[in-house]
């Protein structure tokens, strides 16, 4: 066990614990089934991988050093998550089954990535905390396929708990309960943007 890189559990951790790619993903299973959500996994994991690893080329170093871009980061990144917790909030007013909406794309999910502040937070303590001395390249290369290893199977494990959900949710309104929850939890991530 001496041998295993203690990156892995730090990004098993920061990944695993709820967060907005957590809650999106969770919701998307319940309300769409695992099949349907597989796409959303797939662009949270290229996503987090192409954003961890240009973390460790200087992009992390960059919005650190540029207050004014991490700033308009920020406040992209608040909105969207609020506009997503609309999004949930109005799935779970809407009658069950109703056609209002579809799972995130490979593309949504991947660009949700660039405005995800949980993951920007954990690629740069990773960043910073467990470099490995490598070139440049060699790092981003290890630090992207560290995230997306790691959270193919977190993505996995949440979509699939979140599509078991609906053997639970029959009635009308634990449905609206649970969706108004995730809605709240997705807001209330928001707020971790300015952290």
């Amino acid at each position: 066990m001496s041998g295993l890189d203690p990156l892995y559990l730090f990004v098993f951790a920061g990944l695993f614990s709820p967060g907005p790619n957590v809650v999106l993903l969770t919701a998307s299973g319940a309300r769409f089934g695992f099949r349907r959500t597989l796409p959303h996994v797939a662009g949270v994991v290229i996503g987090v991988g192409v954003t961890s690893g240009l973390t460790a080329l200087g992009i992390g170093a960059l919005l650190l050093a540029q207050p004014g871009l991490a700033m308009g980061l920020r406040v992209l990144a608040a909105g969207w998550i609020l506009w997503m917790a609309w999004k949930l909030l109005t799935a779970a007013r809407a009658p069950r089954g109703a056609a209002v909406d579809r799972p995130f794309t490979l593309v949504q999910a991947v660009l949700f990535q660039w405005v995800n502040p949980k993951v920007w937070a954990i690629a740069l303590a990773a960043a910073s905390g467990y470099a490995a001395g490598l070139a440049p390249w060699q790092e981003a290369l290890r630090l992207g396929s560290t995230f997306s290893g790691i959270n193919l199977f977190v993505c996995l494990f949440w979509s699939f708990a979140g599509s078991l959900l609906t053997y639970l949710l029959t009635s009308e309104r634990a449905w609206r309960l649970f969706m108004g929850g995730m809605s709240l939890a997705l807001a209330a991530s928001a707020g971790m943007v300015f952290l």
